[in-house]
This record gives structure tokens, C-alpha cells and sequence, in this order.
């Protein structure tokens, strides 16, 4: 394992790290609050940085156990770092606390220990939502953006951050890549922020709700998230923005390009947008009798389940009030999630749709025992290794899920918190039902259970390998050398 290059990486993230604090401790300025500990977070976060990346390795190869390490300990690391303002500045007093919601921040989560954040400092409510924005895409992808790092292996780091089954590359350079799809992203919210000013938000909120609904995140600047403006034109916009970023970023691209055949073709965008209007339209149908308006009944349904879906967790409505089946479909959502490639977080799409028609072809085979049987996406043949992979990667997550929900019940909350907090938590979701609906939160939970359900966050927004390696054992240790005359063990 390159030791020396995984720590220069680390060194650049914090430095970036460190750059991008600059932007809440300006606002923090600008609104006449305290400094001290924005400026105190951000030369503490530097200096680390500089420590870290001071020399560039001779040796700067990474491959894909490097890949796996190093994104781990990158999010780790952003986390640790990140929390230390709202510690300084007093709005969340407990580190633990802090680093929860730095954490879910940063895995675009948007789960909360907070029981209001309107008193929040304003620098405070901005860095909790940018933290959407950068982790959004993928914090190493940000950096890669700016800082090229690696000669040629930054394919690794790709693959163990993006979401979804496969990453690739959209031209030669990953450098390159990275740009690209950061110029998108950046592109998109900046319509997002002009979209919520012409529905009378303020430049604060906009930022705040645009960077939110981007990263499909989640934190708001109030108390009762995008519900508090009333607003049919806002949950509109926001409804499709948080839509629009559930889609493979990578099908935008080939707009830009004008490979529109393959953006049409796209097996999984069809499927995206088809569970989003069944499931539309028959929540809608289920609470029609709640709102008495099938218009009411429609925007309510659209925007929840567009939040679901797209792991984002805003809320216009209780829907811990809809009734049972409206509630099943939504926690059904939850583990789905959006496109591979996008900002969304859950299974994904892709990775639902090929292990529907794996089983189909598995019940076929036992009808047709000598037939060859293929499963096709996106208009070509999975290989074995691929539909295997798709489907160890759902076996480690429902034991990862498993085992986290086991521990979680220790705290002893009922059954239906328990399940959505952790479901909420490892899909990238935010509010669940119960003890942490759209009304609820956190705060309640003991601090070692926050810990695990941050460690789940990190889990479900990095694919889940790279964390479970860091524990590992064989990762650490270090491959001695078998010298010629001495004889192997």
C-alpha cells in the first residue's frame, strides 16, 4: 500500500478543506457573528494539510486497495474536521453531535440532531448545506477537479466514490473527467439558486435549499424545511430539481454532445422515471382523502417521492400522518434511490432493475436448465462477473444492515424509529418515520449509537467496501520481503 501517497492525498483534501471554510466564515462575517472559530478551524484544517502534503511522494501510483483507504479516510478526515466549527461557535456543544451532522452533511444524509435550526448561526446553516454541495459529487472527485493528484491511476479513487455498480471515464483524462462533471454540477445549481429567487426567496435560502437539493441532501435553514414557504411554485421547482439530480450525470453529458440516441436508450433513466410516476400517482391516490384536491394531492405526492427516491429527505407535508400504504411506498423509495452516477444515494436504480431480471433469468434456468441465458442493460449483456458483483454488493449490504439494525436496537426505541433511522441513514435519506419523521430527529439517540449510525452514512454514501476494508486486518500489515536464500513459511 502507497502509505505515502494516500497521506499527500489526504494532505491536499484538508488543504481544500480548509479553502472551502473561507465561504462560511465570510458569511459568518457578513451577518456580524463570531470568527474566531471559523478562523481557528480553518488554520488548524491547513496546517494539517500542509503537514500531510508537504513533499509529493517519488512513488505516486494508487490502485485499487490505495482507492478504497484513501476515500475512506478522506471522509473521515473532511468529518473530523468539518465539525470543529459548530463545536467553537457553540451551536452544537458535543463534538459526537458534531460529527454526526458534519457526517450526514457530507453524505448528503440531511438525518439531523437538531431540534431547530432556525437559531443557528447563519455561518453555521451555510456550512452545514454547502457540506451537501461538496460531498454531493464526491469529495475526492472535487479535488481531483482542481488539484490534479495521481499519474495516471485516479481511476481507482473514482470507482470507490462514485455511486452506483460502475464508474467510467467520460474522456481520456480522469483530471478531465472530474471537471466535466463538477462544470454540470456547478451549472445546475446556479439555475437551481436563480429558479428559488424568482419564488421570492431570499440569496441565503436560495444558496441554502439550491445547494441542498443538488447534493440531494436535505438540511434547510428552517424549521419546517420547504413546507415553511407555501409555496406551489418552490415545491414544484425544488420537486424537479431534486429529480433532476437523482438522473446519471453522465446522461447529461451526452446532451451536451448531442448523443441523444443514448440518452434515450437509457434503460435505467426509463426506469427512474417510472417508479417515480407509479408511485406518484398512487400515493397521490392514497391521500386524496386527506387533502380533498387531486392538485393538493398530486404536489404532495410528486415532491415526496421525488425526495425519497433522490435520497434528498425534504419535507412539505408529515407524511409519518399519510396512511399505511403511502408510508410503505416511501420507505420502499428509500432503499431504491437514484441513478448510478448521480448524487442520489440507496441501491440505485441500476443495480434494483439488474437484480429483477437476475432473478428472472434464475427461475427461467430452472425451467430451462440447459438454455443460455443472458441479462442484458442499457442494450448490452452483463457479464457473469458483473451481475455476481451486483449481487454480492446487495448480500453485504442487507448483513451490513442486518447487524447495524441489531445493535441500534439497544437503545431500545421502537421497532418501525429503529428501521427508518438506520434506513434513513445507510441510503443517504434523512427523515424516516416515527421518533425521526419529517417533524423529527436525532438528538435522541445515545452518542455510541450516533457514532454507528455515522459509520452507516459513510457506508451507504461510499459504496460500503471502502469502509468495511479499513477494518481489515490484513490491509495494515506490512508484505515482507522473502530475501533469495530464505526459506517461505
Amino acid at each position: 500500500m502507497n502509505t505515502r501517497m494516500i497521506g499527500f492525498v489526504l494532505g491536499r483534501i484538508l488543504l481544500t478543506e480548509a479553502g472551502l471554510l473561507v465561504l462560511p466564515a465570510i458569511t459568518a462575517a457578513l451577518y456580524g457573528e463570531i470568527l474566531w472559530p471559523w478562523i481557528a478551524t480553518i488554520l488548524l484544517t491547513a496546517l494539517c494539510g500542509v503537514c500531510l502534503s508537504r513533499t509529493k511522494p517519488a512513488r505516486t501510483a494508487l490502485y485499487a486497495k490505495d482507492g478504497f483507504v484513501t476515500v475512506a479516510l478522506a471522509w473521515l478526515a473532511m468529518s473530523a474536521f468539518g465539525a470543529l466549527p459548530f463545536v467553537l461557535n457553540g451551536d452544537i456543544p458535543h463534538y459526537v453531535d458534531a460529527f454526526f451532522e458534519t457526517v450526514s452533511g457530507f453524505t448528503t444524509t440531511g438525518a439531523s440532531i437538531l431540534t431547530a435550526v432556525e437559531p443557528l448561526s447563519r455561518g453555521s446553516l451555510f456550512w452545514r448545506s454547502f457540506t451537501h454541495w461538496v460531498g454531493g459529487m464526491g469529495v475526492l472527485v472535487f479535488v481531483m477537479a482542481i488539484l490534479p493528484m495521481s499519474d495516471g491511476h485516479s481511476m481507482h479513487i473514482l470507482r470507490a466514490e462514485m455511486p452506483g455498480p460502475t464508474a467510467g471515464k467520460l474522456v481520456s483524462r480522469m483530471s478531465d473527467t472530474a471537471k466535466i462533471l463538477y462544470s454540470i454540477y456547478l451549472a445546475m445549481t446556479v439555475v437551481m439558486i436563480a429558479l428559488l429567487l424568482l419564488g421570492g426567496m431570499d440569496l441565503f435560502d436560495a444558496c441554502v435549499h439550491a445547494f441542498g437539493t443538488a447534493g440531494t441532501g436535505g438540511f434547510s435553514s428552517r424549521n419546517l424545511s420547504v413546507g415553511a414557504y407555501n409555496s406551489a411554485y418552490i415545491d414544484i421547482v425544488t420537486g424537479v430539481g431534486m429529480l433532476a439530480f437523482g438522473v446519471n450525470f453522465n446522461l447529461y453529458y451526452f446532451l451536451l454532445v448531442r448523443r441523444f440516441r443514448d440518452v434515450l436508450k437509457s434503460e435505467e433513466l426509463w426506469a427512474y422515471l417510472g417508479i417515480v410516476a407509479f408511485s406518484t400517482l398512487t400515493i397521490a391516490a392514497n391521500i386524496l382523502r386527506i387533502y380533498g384536491s387531486v392538485g393538493t394531492s398530486l404536489r404532495h405526492a410528486f415532491f415526496q417521492v421525488s425526495s425519497i427516491i433522490t435520497t434528498t429527505g425534504y419535507a412539505t407535508a408529515d407524511f409519518d400522518q399519510w396512511p399505511e400504504y403511502a408510508r410503505t411506498v416511501l420507505v420502499l423509495l428509500m432503499f431504491i434511490g437514484g441513478c448510478a452516477g448521480s448524487t442520489g444515494g440507496g441501491l440505485k436504480v441500476t443495480r434494483v432493475v439488474t437484480l429483477a431480471k437476475a432473478a428472472y433469468g434464475d427461475m427461467r434456468k430452472m425451467l430451462h436448465p440447459n438454455a443460455v441465458i443472458r441479462v442484458r442493460m442499457e442494450g448490452r449483456a452483463l457479464s457473469e462477473k458483473q451481475v455476481r458483483g451486483v449481487q454480492a454488493y446487495f448480500s453485504v449490504y442487507m448483513l451490513l444492515f442486518a447487524v447495524s439494525w441489531l445493535l441500534l436496537s439497544l437503545d431500545g426505541f421502537d421497532l418501525i424509529s429503529t428501521f427508518t433511522a438506520l434506513a434513513a441513514c445507510i441510503n443517504n435519506i434523512g427523515p424516516g418515520l416515527g421518533l425521526v419523521g419529517p417533524t423529527g430527529n436525532f438528538f435522541a439517540f445515545s452518542p455510541w449509537a450516533k457514532l454507528l449510525l455515522s459509520f452507516d452514512m459513510l457506508a451507504g454514501r461510499l459504496e460500503i467496501f471502502p469502509m468495511l476494508l479499513l477494518f481489515a486486518p490484513s490491509l495494515w500489515k506490512k508484505n515482507r520481503i522473502i530475501r533469495k536464500g530464505e526459506r517461505q513459511a
